[in-house]
């Protein structure tokens, strides 16, 4: 846990107490902070009970120092929670618990992974291959262990953190002395405004950094590459272009299955890409790109990268083999949250039998349309059922599920007998509707594919469907 002494005798505000804010109420305890602490969720509060509780949406705020808001809470788009509006009227600091992280541990390195598509598997990627070279770093933020619970680094450390546009936004010292920005498209527009307002908190991952930043973009979507272009134009940070499509100059690019470092402007192959099966597709090539590129600009060679990619494990939930039952493969992809990430998976396989739905996002469906030919079936399921059903009418033949386990049921007996059949959970949709997360989704499918009748084969732990 990080020490928040910094904090002591001081009143600070916690509103939302999920995983990352009931970590930052208690670390600001042990640290000496008089805690006020509140979620609208009674559960919440009775897992709290620990804490000193207090409504914030009533709370006098003259005397409060920063306040931690967990980056689910809206503070602007829709319309701001009433406690961040009283924060707001009072002149209080609305920051997250990175925030706090950054002001606690001031020596150490930060490297920030950013973008709609990729940030976890890239951040995972990123820690996997500074471990190997023997770095002292801790991984976490929006991808798995809230960043308060981290372990205090100095100096000589790195915490190498996934960063959200929700933790952007109230996160204003960060400063990331390696900055990654994958990849733009529509997402969480209700909560931003809009597009512009997406973009503008994506791209604060480049701000408050050091002079000697590295910022890595992906330029392979127009709006990555504007910005790619404006910071290229600015003066101090170096900027390496990363892409899985074209050829870079200065940066990191992949083709036939390799990867490319032209950071020193000589082409080199230096990566071989295509027997990695924890890194399947182009998406991954991507990420495996901004990976290479952030950690040679840690100061590891080329060979030792190649060296340690291969044996990346992969993450839970994003195109993880759960089971092969009487030879269908069945693949959990429930962190595919938005089309754009669904239509990755969609790629990867010939044969789908294709679960999807959930809480629809902003964009339709218009990133998938390449990969339609490759769906045998698509079982619809949650809020958005109806929805997805008229966009692929007359183009996928689709049933109505409802729930996951029906989809489940439904997608065995129509790809028995198929060869090189997959049923695919890739939801192209939020989970709420039905799970508290993606994680709980994807646990369930795991464990309704583990439940089939049938032969099953040994797929090991945290295997890979490709």
């Amino acid at each position: 846990m990080i020490d928040l002494a910094i904090f002591k005798d001081q009143t600070v505000a916690v509103m939302g107490l999920g995983r990352s804010g009931l970590v930052a109420a208690r670390a600001l305890v042990v640290g000496g902070a008089r805690v006020a602490a509140w979620d609208d969720d009674p559960a919440r509060r009775e897992a709290a009970a620990d804490l000193p509780l207090a409504d914030l949406a009533a709370a006098d705020w003259s005397a409060i120092a920063p306040r931690g808001l967990s980056p689910g809470i809206p503070h602007t788009w829709p319309e701001p929670h009433p406690a961040a509006a009283a924060a707001r009227a009072a002149a209080v600091e609305i920051v997250g618990d990175i925030e706090l992280l950054v002001r606690a541990c001031p020596e150490a390195r930060f490297i920030g992974v950013t973008g709609t598509n990729g940030k976890s598997t890239t951040t995972a990627l990123i820690g996997h291959l500074l471990r190997a070279a023997g770095r002292r770093i801790e991984v976490g933020g929006n991808l798995g262990t809230p960043a308060l619970a981290l372990a205090p680094l100095g100096a000589a450390g790195a915490y190498v953190l996934e960063m959200s546009s929700y933790q952007l936004e109230i996160t204003p010292s960060a400063r990331f002395d390696v900055a990654v920005l994958l990849n733009l498209s529509p997402d969480h527009l209700d909560r931003h405004g809009g597009m512009t307002g997406y973009v503008a908190a994506k791209r604060r991952i480049f701000d408050s950094g050091p002079t000697d930043q590295t910022a890595i973009v992906g330029v392979d979507d127009p709006q990555s590459a504007e910005i790619f272009d404006d910071l290229l134009a600015g003066a101090g940070r170096r900027v390496v272009p990363i892409s899985a499509e074209i050829r870079v100059e200065g940066g990191v690019y992949a083709a036939d299955g390799r990867l490319h470092d032209t950071l020193d402007r000589v082409d080199r192959p230096v990566v071989t890409l295509s027997g990695i099966q924890t890194l399947p597709g182009s998406h991954n090539a991507q990420n495996a790109a901004a990976a290479y590129a952030a950690v040679r600009a840690m100061g590891i060679g080329a060979e030792a990268i190649g060296d340690a990619m291969p044996s990346y494990p992969g993450l839970p939930h994003r195109q993880q083999l759960a089971a092969i039952v009487d030879g269908v493969r069945y693949v959990n992809d429930s962190k595919a949250t938005n089309p754009e990430a669904a239509a990755r998976a969609l790629a990867c396989y010939d044969a789908i039998y294709w679960i999807a739905g959930g809480r629809a996002k902003e964009g339709g469906l218009a990133a998938i349309e390449s990969y339609l030919t490759h769906i045998r079936c698509a079982f619809l399921i949650g809020e958005a059922a109806e929805q997805m059903a008229e966009a692929l009418e007359g183009r996928v033949e689709t049933e109505f599920c409802g729930d996951l386990a029906t989809a489940v049921g439904r997608a065995r007996e129509v790809a028995a007998d198929v060869e090189g059949a997959v049923v695919l959970l890739s939801p192209a949709c939020a989970s709420f509707d039905q799970f508290p997360n993606f994680e709980a989704r994807g646990d369930r499918f795991r464990d309704l594919a583990a439940a089939l009748p049938g032969v099953h084969d040994d797929v090991g732990q945290g295997g890979r469907a490709a």
